[in-house]
C-alpha cells in the first residue's frame, strides 16, 4: 500500500500547487477542469442579430427576415434572426479583430449541403485554412440529418450544426459562405468567440476537404498531403459509399510525417479499427451495420440499403484525435486503403466512392490547398 500512498500524496501535492500557482488564465482553454477560474477574456457573439459582435449592440436591428413577424412589436424582437445568401454569391458571416478565439459555432444552413461552401480564413490570409462543403465540416456529408454526439461536433434536431474545435487568431478572423447552388439558401448562425491574448505556442486550426469518385488509384485515398510545417493531426471524417459486395473496410489508414517516403511512421490495423470498431461494425444478432457515436468516434451514418454487404452503401465515419493529437515537425501525408474481399480469401483493393474532411492544427503559413472539386465533382449520385 505504501507506493500507492505516495502516488496518491503525489497527485495532491501536484494538484494543490496548481490550485495556488497564480498562473494567468486566458479563458481561451476553458473546460470543466478550470471552468471556476476567473479571466480577463471578453465574451463576444456574432449572429444576424449582432454582425460585428460590438458589446452593448446586439439585438437591434430595424431590417430583417423577421421584420414582418416582428411588425406589432418592434425593434428588439426578432427582427433579423437569420440572412438569405443568394444564388451564386459568397457572404460574410463574420470578421473579429484579434487576438481571440472562436470557441463554439452553431447554424443550420437550408438546401444543398455541398453546395454551401464554409471558410475561414486566419490573420489577413488570402487563402483559406479552412475550406469545406458545409455538410463534411460537420460530419454530415451524405447530405441528409444524422445525429452527432460528439465533443468536437454535435449535430441535433432538426439539423442544427455545432462546432466546438477551438480556433485561435492573433489579429483577424474572417467566416465566409458561399452559395454555388441555382437557389438561395437560409442561414441561421451564431459565432460565440472570446477576445483575448493568444499564447505564442498556439497553432490556427485547418480542413481540408477531398474527394475521389472513383479512387484514382484503385485501393487508396489520399486524405491529406502537402501539408509543411509543425503541428499535430486532430480528426478525420470520412463520407463512404462502398461500390463492391462485402466488406469493404480492411484498409489501413497511414501517416508519413517527417521526411517518410515509402514506409509511414504511423500505420493501422484496419478501417473499423481506426474508427474504434471491430469486426465490420456488424451487430451479431440482426447480422447488419451497428451506428454508434460517441465523443471521440463513430459510425454515425448508415444509408440503405440497410442489408450488410450488399451496395451501394453509404457510411459517414468520424475519429477525433483529442486525446492522442498526432504530432509532426515538418511534413505530414496521411493514406487510408479502400481493401475489401475476394475469393480465396485474399484481399481485394477497391474503387469506392470516397469524400474526407481532414482537421489539423499548425503554425502558418500553410501550404496552398488542392483547388475545391467543382459542383459536378461535389454532387451526390
Amino acid at each position: 500500500m505504501k507506493p500507492l500512498r505516495r502516488l496518491l500524496a503525489a497527485c495532491f501535492a501536484f494538484t494543490a500547487a496548481a490550485l495556488a500557482a497564480d498562473a494567468p488564465f486566458n479563458g481561451l482553454d476553458s473546460h470543466m477542469g478550470n471552468l471556476y477560474r476567473t479571466s480577463k477574456a471578453e465574451s463576444r457573439s456574432i449572429s444576424p442579430e449582432s454582425f460585428t459582435g460590438e458589446k452593448g449592440k446586439a439585438g437591434m436591428a430595424t431590417e430583417g427576415t423577421g421584420k414582418n413577424a416582428a411588425r406589432d412589436l418592434g425593434q428588439g424582437w426578432k427582427v433579423s434572426p437569420s440572412v438569405r445568401i443568394k444564388a451564386k454569391t459568397t457572404f460574410t458571416l463574420g470578421e473579429i479583430k484579434g487576438p481571440g478565439c472562436i470557441q463554439q459555432i452553431w447554424m443550420t444552413p437550408t438546401g444543398n449541403w455541398r453546395h454551401s461552401i464554409i471558410r475561414f480564413y486566419w490573420d489577413g490570409e488570402a487563402e483559406p485554412s479552412i475550406e469545406c462543403p458545409v455538410g463534411d465540416f460537420f460530419a454530415c456529408g451524405w447530405g441528409k440529418y444524422c445525429q452527432i454526439n460528439s465533443l468536437a461536433v454535435c449535430v441535433n434536431p432538426g439539423s442544427a450544426f455545432n462546432c466546438y474545435w477551438p480556433m485561435p487568431f492573433r489579429k483577424k478572423a474572417r467566416v465566409t459562405m458561399e452559395n454555388i447552388g441555382d437557389k438561395d439558401m437560409t442561414l441561421y448562425y451564431q459565432i460565440n468567440y472570446t477576445l483575448a491574448d493568444v499564447p505564442k505556442d498556439a497553432a490556427y486550426l485547418h480542413a481540408q476537404f477531398r474527394r475521389e469518385s472513383p479512387l484514382k488509384t484503385k485501393g487508396t485515398y489520399t486524405l491529406l498531403d502537402g501539408v509543411a510545417g509543425r503541428g499535430h493531426y486532430v480528426g478525420t471524417y470520412l463520407a463512404w459509399e462502398a461500390r463492391s459486395k462485402g466488406w469493404w473496410g480492411e484498409g489501413e489508414i497511414k501517416f508519413f510525417m517527417d521526411g517518410d517516403k515509402q514506409w509511414p511512421t504511423l500505420c493501422g490495423t484496419g478501417t473499423e479499427d481506426y474508427f474504434c470498431g471491430s469486426y465490420n461494425f456488424e451487430n451479431r444478432e440482426t447480422k447488419k451495420y451497428q451506428p454508434f457515436s460517441t465523443p471521440y468516434t463513430g459510425l454515425a451514418q448508415v444509408i440503405p440499403p440497410d442489408t450488410a454487404y450488399v451496395p451501394p452503401q453509404r457510411f459517414g465515419l468520424y475519429r477525433w484525435h483529442i486525446a492522442d493529437p498526432i504530432r509532426f515537425e515538418k511534413d505530414l501525408k496521411v493514406t487510408i486503403q479502400a481493401l475489401g474481399w475476394q475469393e480465396g480469401g485474399r484481399y481485394l483493393p477497391l474503387e469506392d466512392d470516397i469524400a474526407s474532411v481532414a482537421f489539423w492544427y499548425q503554425q502558418e503559413p500553410h501550404a496552398k490547398f488542392p483547388t475545391l472539386p467543382a459542383r459536378e465533382q461535389l454532387d451526390l449520385h
